[in-house]
Order: C-alpha cells, then structure tokens, then sequence
C-alpha cells in the first residue's frame, strides 16, 4: 500500500543516509553515554546568542500587552521590523533597499519555498553547484521544479562554463550559497561578477517579455568568513539578484525560525513589484502567514551582532589539525562551520562505518553531490573535536 506521493518517497530514500547517522547517534550515545560520541552530523549551532539578546527579550516581555506583541502581525513582517533589516541589508549588500523590497520569513528555508512557491512552474529548472545543501531539491521539487547539479572545480569554486552549458529554456534560476555548506568555500568576487554577467546575457538574449533567470544567493553563513576573507554581496551585481538569510547561526536563533528575502530594487521596478506582492501572497497562503514576532523583534533589535566567531574559528583550526594528524586531505574551510574533506580510500559510506566504529557521527558526501567525501560540522565543543583525534587515525588507518 502507498500512502504518499512518488516524490516524497523518493525524497525519504535520498535523506535516509541522515535518519541512519541520527539513529546510530543515538544508539551509540544510549549506549556509551554522551561523552563517548563525538557527534560531528548536525550543523545546529551551540555558541551562545550575543548577550545583548537578554535585555531585548525582557524588553519584549515587558512590551508583550502592546498590539503587534504576540498577536498575528502583517503577512511581510512588522513594519518596524522591515525598516531596521532595510537599514541592516542596505549596509550588507551595498545597495539601498527599503522596506518594501524584503519580506521576513520563517528561517531562510521559507525564504526559499516561497520564492520558488512564486516563481516556478512544472518542470522548470533550478540550477545548483555541486556539492550543495541536501534540502534544495525538496524545497524547488514542491512546486514541480528540478533541482539540476553542476559539478564545481576540485577545489570546489564555481566552474563558470559548466554552469553557462547547463541553461535551456527552462532554467529559472541559479542557487548558490557562500560562504557553503557542506564545504566552507566562499566564492570569489570575480567569481560571481562572472556569473552575473552570464544572467545578465542570458536574459538580454531571452527578451523583453520572456521570463527571466535569477541569481538566487542563499547566506545564512554570511557572518561566518575567517582570515580575512570577503563575502561579496551578491545583490548589486545584476538587477535579477535576490538574496535569502536567516539569524538561525549568526545570532544562534534557530528554533526561532527567523529569516527574511530580498531583491533587487531595480527588478521590483522592472516588474511593478509582482514579484514582491508574490512573495508576500505566498508567505500567507502556504500557511507560514507571518514570521514569529518574537523572534523579528529580537533580530531586529540585535542584528548588527553576532555569536562570538573566535570559537568557531578555533573550532576550524582544532578541526584541520585534527584531520591533517590523521593524513587526511581536505581543502581548508575559508568559511561556515563544516569540513568536506576527501576520504581515505575513496568510499564514503566505508570510511563512515569505519568512523562509526570509532563512535564518531559523520554524514557522506554523495548526499550532498559529491562522492569521496564526508561532511563534518563543527559546532561542536573543542573538546569533542580534540577526543575525535585518534579515532580519525584508526578509521584512516583501517580504510587505507
């Protein structure tokens, strides 16, 4: 008997290498104790929020009988809320947005579902370098959209002319997300002004009137960038930019689910603001109906800071001694909080096992597109990292 859609039982067949690494986790965990797992599987943020937050949640708390304090508020976020993120993402992207050009959604993830709610049809095309978040074919696959990989360079920047082949008729965007996740890469500038201009081309060649391809920049790990690196912002390089976060880790506010979309102002005049009047149509109507309250005014009030990114920086330098002592290759992470490395011997789901057998979580790389490789988050406690360090070198060792 089946009771659910061929899409979805695809899609739970694809995430089960997941279940299986939160099962074993437990398992082991049940098993050995907390202590005795070294559980690397899960990017869910365990830094403090910035202290600042405190204050604000009294304050909510003391202003919670005023209108807007818990109740419904409007579909595209309290008005207040949009001008202090215009004000935020203005200096962010270094264009001047306003109010009207951003909605506040539920998480970053949201933000996505309801742009291609928005803007796809069945069947369109939603290209996507490769290696990439695991969850991005669900979110375009909803609404009948075909999550298309591109394989990235070795060193996993973005491979331009692959990307420029890969466009029919039928592509309605290119999703990136850097700094990355499952990597860390953080694309260049040069790298995505390339880009923009192969949209830019792209849609001079469709035609006034055609539908046209976006730039779909997805940045949660936007604050995330280590050693000077730069995160470039997306948004002014071409007028189809749209850009998606969230404060899920730059504010450790996850189970808050506050995030927030915002475009182009040049294409909300482009288009008369359908686009826009779209997303806040769909932001209702696929049930969300408005991001929580409490977490828009928390991130409004807090989101010029930030979590204490010294840890996560020592956390990556902890990480890649740790892999480098066991003989592990791996490309240094210049941002986020994840390492791809490549396994020893080539198969990921053996060195997985292997690293199982050592009580350490891991999550294989072909989830997220690319083979040889496994995923580890680090927003984990240095002194899991520093325990993993002989269990690495036994797994290296028994994988060889």
């Amino acid at each position: 008997m089946q009771t659910v859609t061929n899409q979805f039982q695809e899609a739970a067949g694809k995430a089960s290498f997941i279940r299986k690494m939160f099962e074993k986790g437990l398992e082991l965990k049940a098993k050995y104790g907390e202590d005795a797992v070294c559980d690397f599987s899960l990017g869910n943020p365990d830094v403090p929020p910035p202290e600042a937050a405190r204050a604000v949640l009294h304050q909510i708390a003391d202003d919670a009988v005023k209108p807007l304090g818990l109740g419904y508020c409007p579909n595209a976020g309290i008005p207040s809320v949009r001008e202090a993120m215009a004000r935020h993402l203005s200096a962010q992207q270094r264009t001047d947005v306003s109010a009207g050009d951003l909605v506040m959604t539920v998480g970053a993830a949201s933000a996505l579902v309801c742009f291609f709610r928005a803007t796809i049809d069945e069947g369109d095309e939603v290209i996507v370098p490769s290696p990439y978040f695991v969850e991005y074919g669900n979110y375009c696959g909803h609404f009948g959209g075909v999550l298309k990989p591109v394989p990235t360079h070795e060193d996993f920047t973005l491979d331009i002319p692959a990307i420029a082949s890969s466009i029919t008729p039928k592509t309605r965007a290119i999703l990136i997300n850097s700094p990355n996740n499952p990597t860390g890469t953080i694309y260049t500038r040069a790298e995505l002004e390339e880009l923009a201009s192969l949209v830019e081309r792209t849609n001079a060649a469709r035609g006034e009137g055609e539908r046209p391809l976006f730039i779909l920049s997805d940045e949660p790990y936007r604050a995330f960038a280590y050693d000077g690196a730069e995160v470039p912002p997306v948004l002014p390089m071409t007028k189809f930019a749209v850009v998606l976060g969230s404060f899920s880790k730059t504010l450790s506010m996850a189970g808050e689910r506050i995030g927030y979309i915002v475009v182009n102002p040049e294409l909300t005049k482009l288009d008369g603001g359908a686009l826009m009047s779209t997303l806040i149509l769909v932001n209702r109507t696929l049930g969300y109906v408005n991001a929580p309250v409490i977490g828009q005014r928390l991130a409004a009030a807090i989101c010029n800071e930030t979590v204490d990114l010294a840890i996560y920086k020592r956390r990556r330098d902890l990480m890649a001694k740790v892999l480098k002592d066991a003989g592990i290759e791996f490309i240094m992470p210049r941002g986020a909080f994840y390492f791809f490395p490549k396994v020893p011997g080539g198969d990921d789901a053996k060195f997985v096992d292997a690293l199982l057998a050592e009580r350490i979580l891991a999550v294989p790389g072909s989830g997220f597109g690319r083979k040889g490789h496994i995923r580890l988050s680090c927003s984990v406690d240095e002194t899991i990292i520093a325990r993993s360090a002989e269990g690495f070198k036994r797994a290296t060792e028994a994988c060889k």
